[in-house]
This record gives C-alpha cells, sequence and structure tokens, in this order.
C-alpha cells in the first residue's frame, strides 16, 4: 500500500460527498487505519478561517463555499503542523484530501513489536462480515476481517496468513482503511506479522463472473473463523445454500433487499461453501449456436465455391434453405403459443428465441447470397417478418 505521508495535502476530486458538503478533509496519525477523531481543522480562503472539528472517522466536512473559491486545509497535530495545496472549489462534485500527521512512535513500537513477538494464533471473528453484491455479470465479494489477537504479546502464527481467492477471482484488492500488514498480489492476499495484541482489520475485495444462474463460491481461510456472518445484495429470485449456514431471512433496507445469514465456526483451513441460485445473466447458448452455424456455412460455401456450378444443384439447394427458413418460422410460432399457455418459463423462452432468430438470419444470408435462381413471390417481403420480430 502506498505511503499516506505521499497523499497528504492533496485534493482529490469525487462525486460521492453528500449533499452540501464540497470539502472532507481525513486528518489520521502514520497509518489509514489511525483516524484522529473530534480535532479542529480550518479552512483558509478569501481571508476568512472556518473551523470544523473531525468526526469519529477522522473527516471534517465543509459546506457553503462558493464555487471557483481558492482554499487551503489547515490542522496541528502534536505541533507538527499540516497544509493541503491550495484548490479552487469545483462547480460541480467536491473534494476529499487527508492531513497525515507523522506517527513519531511508529517506529520505535514496531522495532519493540518484532523483538517481542511469540509464535501463537490469531482468530478471524468479532465484527468479520462476508459482503455480496450483484453487479451486471459479475459477483462482488468483500471480505471485512477482524483478526484478533488475544495474547499480550505481538504474536507470529506457525504458518503464513495468506487468503487465496478462487481461481476465477478478478481485481482482487485491499480496500483502503485495512492494516498496512496486508499486501495483494494476483488472486492472493497476505497479512504478515507479528500481529499486534488486539484487533487488525483487513478489506479484500474481489469479482467474480457470472456465467450461469448458479454459481458455487468456495473460500478458505487461513485462520480460524468464529463465526459465519454473511449480508447478500438480493436480486430477482436469487437463494443461498450453504451446509455452514443454519439460519438467514430476506430483509429490507433502504429499497432493497437483502439476504441476511449466519453459521457457526469454522475450522482453520476448512472451506466455506456458498451456493447461490436465480442469478440474473445473459445466455451465451445464442451467441454459440450463431458461431457454430456460421462458421459451418463458410465451409459449405468454400466447398461449393470450388465446384463447377450445377444450376439443377443450386435449385435444389435454394429449396432446402427455404423449407429451413419455414420450419424455423413455424418453431417460433409453436414458441410463442407455449409461452402464452405458460409451458415455458422466460428463462428458456428467451435462450431459444434467439437461437432460433440466429438460424434465421443465416438462413437468409444464404439465400441472399444466391441471385442466381428466382424465388417465390413471398422473396420480395421475407425480411420483412424477421425484422419485426427481432424489434419485439
Amino acid at each position: 500500500m502506498p505511503d499516506p505521508k505521499q497523499m497528504s495535502g492533496i485534493p482529490r476530486p469525487v462525486d460521492d460527498l453528500p449533499a452540501g458538503v464540497v470539502l472532507s478533509v481525513r486528518v489520521i496519525r502514520g497509518e489509514l487505519s489511525n483516524n484522529i477523531p473530534n480535532h479542529p481543522v480550518e479552512l483558509h480562503f478569501g481571508g476568512q478561517v472556518r473551523t470544523v472539528n473531525t468526526d469519529a472517522d477522522g473527516r471534517a466536512e465543509f459546506r457553503d463555499v462558493p464555487p471557483g473559491t481558492t482554499v487551503q486545509a489547515v490542522t496541528t497535530v502534536d505541533g507538527e503542523r499540516l497544509e493541503s495545496q491550495q484548490f479552487p472549489v469545483p462547480a460541480q462534485g467536491g473534494i476529499r484530501l487527508l492531513l497525515v500527521a507523522t506517527d513519531k512512535d511508529k517506529e520505535t513500537r514496531k522495532q519493540a513489536e518484532a523483538a517481542a513477538a511469540v509464535t501463537g494464533d490469531v482468530v478471524i471473528g468479532g465484527e468479520s462480515r462476508i459482503i455480496i453484491e450483484h453487479s451486471d455479470e459479475r459477483i462482488e465479494v468483500y471480505y471485512l476481517l477482524d483478526i484478533s489477537n488475544t495474547n499480550s504479546a505481538p504474536v507470529n502464527p506457525p504458518t503464513p496468513f495468506v487468503l487465496e481467492m478462487p481461481p476465477d477471482a478478478l481485481a482482487t484488492t485491499v480496500l483502503e482503511g485495512s492494516s498496512p500488514l496486508a499486501t495483494v498480489a494476483g488472486r492472493r492476499v497476505t497479512v504478515s506479522g507479528p500481529f499486534p495484541p488486539g484487533r487488525t482489520f483487513v478489506q479484500i475485495g474481489t469479482q467474480l463472473p457470472v456465467t450461469s444462474g448458479t454459481m458455487e463460491i468456495v473460500q478458505a481461510f487461513p485462520a480460524a473463523l468464529d463465526h459465519v456472518a454473511l449480508i447478500i445484495t438480493k436480486v430477482g429470485d436469487m437463494r443461498l445454500t450453504s451446509p455452514q449456514v443454519d439460519r438467514q431471512q430476506d430483509m429490507p433496507a433502504d429499497g432493497r433487499m437483502y439476504i441476511a445469514a449466519a453459521g457457526g465456526a469454522l475450522a482453520a483451513g476448512q472451506p466455506l461453501r456458498l451456493t447461490l441460485t436465480g442469478l440474473p445473466h445473459h445466455s451465451s447458448i445464442p451467441s454459440r449456436v450463431a458461431l457454430i452455424l456460421a462458421v459451418g456455412i463458410a465451409i459449405i460455401g468454400g466447398w461449393a465455391a470450388a465446384r463447377p456450378e450445377d444450376p439443377t444443384e443450386a435449385i435444389a439447394e435454394r429449396k432446402k434453405l427455404i423449407a429451413k427458413r419455414e420450419r424455423l418460422f413455424q418453431d417460433l410460432v409453436r414458441l410463442e403459443n407455449d409461452r402464452r399457455r405458460g409451458r415455458i418459463d422466460e428463462g428458456r423462452f428467451a435462450a431459444r428465441r434467439e437461437e432460433l432468430l440466429a438460424s434465421l438470419e443465416l438462413v437468409y444470408g444464404a439465400l441472399d447470397s444466391d441471385d442466381t435462381t428466382p424465388e417465390p413471390a413471398d422473396r420480395a417481403s421475407a425480411g420483412a417478418p424477421l425484422d419485426q420480430l427481432r424489434a419485439s
């Protein structure tokens, strides 16, 4: 993770501030996890000085500063004066910035902890949570880990604390607010010891691609997990099953529906298995069918082009294509009737309909490429039904 000191005082434009807030100043000591609450922060602009105290998260929020006004945030921590760059208030959105005080005792503390460290276990418990959200064609998984060392001295676990994400995981990252002991390399997150007495917070985010309506998430943890706690954003008919979950319920909040689930303890290395069903996804069947048909037609076309042209065979082939087109239209009519009578669910209907339309497009393409033989009178309007079906 970057050194917070390198980010101190640099304004960062954002669009996620609360309504009316134009500047959020976060004051920390040394590390992102070490907020300084209830501390005065001054905003200098136009000969004025406005002072706001930081909240429990170490943030001071400023409102009602005219756009275009040049401002500078200033505070003093343990005799150290911290100043931001001067910058104009934006007309839209807002600004976040950090003011980072020097942790003068950090190096001394680290050396003392390393010298006093013993071999011991840590556990994942307390406020640990797993949050799962559905986003387009991906599932976003967040592991909020409260790693506890109940010893009075720093400990180094007997085996490294390494969390390996699933093989298909994408964009694994250690989130802001995590302990600096945590680092990420590819799908692997390592929390290096020694773990200080008390609690070490590590927050990890990763993404898993959704390829069907069912997904299994399997995750093992390098330390014992006190209990399983899950919060899942529910979309549509999504359902959760797991051998490690013994209670769950749907809960509405902020206009959305969530699945809140819990279970007992897990031993170190014991996989947590979660199965999600009813996930929204786009079927890949139509595209695969279209690709196979396109390749087949290309091969047949190349083979036919290499042969001497036979008008009789061309007429016969065209009749076959016309007959296939009629069969596909009949299949579409039957499919629509099945849907109206409730004989097929919407997912299967949509996938089969796309497959039939893809096949029809290829048949029309083959018919249009052959201008040597007239077609019956319906040829001039043959494309209209397909266009209407596509639009419907």
